[in-house]
Parts: C-alpha cells; structure tokens; sequence
C-alpha cells in the first residue's frame, strides 16, 4: 500500500505516520526523516516513511529506488507526496491535510476502498 501525504509545514503528516506505525504494531520513536528522506520500520508490517520536502526532482527519486519500496511488501507512506505523483501507483491512497482556523485541520482521504 501507498499513501502519499500532502498538506504544508506542520498539518501534522508526521503525526499521522506516528499513528499509523502504532496501528501496526511499531513501537519505535517515528521522527521525521526529512534529512535522511526514508525510514524504515519493522512490525507485524514493515513501514517505509518518507519525506520527500528536501527532494529537488524526480530523477533523485528515481536514483533512491523508491519505486521498489511502492511495489514491494509493506506499506510505503511518503510526505510530500505529490513530488512523487507521476511514480505513484494507481491505486495509492492520497491524504490531503490543510489547516481550518486557529487549531482545526480539515482532511480528505482518496483513493481508499473499504
């Protein structure tokens, strides 16, 4: 499974990741990996967390194998998301987060079959 996250600075994707790793089982410390721009965290399903802020182009996506991650096993879940967009399967999941007054966040969720 893709997710791919998209909202500005401080939405809170990198809360969001926090909460799916837990779901999963990882009790690990998830942080931001906006400098090593992939994580990867083991659990009953591995997690790949990406940040993708730093990323110039898409040929640097490509040069880090992130389409290997997108297809393998596990659940790949990329902030910034859309920096990705033309290597992103069809079938991602696309959360999209924006800010809603003081301390509101609105959230729309595509691409997700129940």
């Amino acid at each position: 499974m893709v997710v791919s996250l998209q909202g500005p600075l401080g939405v809170g994707k990198t809360t969001l990741v926090r909460g799916i790793a837990q779901a999963i089982g990882i009790k690990d410390d998830i942080t931001s990996p906006s400098f090593t721009i992939i994580s990867m965290y083991r659990g009953k399903i591995d997690l790949y967390h990406m940040d993708l802020y730093r990323i110039g182009s898409e040929d640097e996506l490509i040069d880090l194998g992130l389409e290997d991650m997108f297809y393998g096993d596990g659940i790949s879940v990329i902030e910034w998301g859309e920096r990705a967009a033309s290597l992103l399967p069809d079938d991602h999941v696309c959360v999209k987060m924006a800010f809603v007054g003081i301390a509101g966040r609105e959230i729309s969720i595509r691409g997700l079959t129940v």
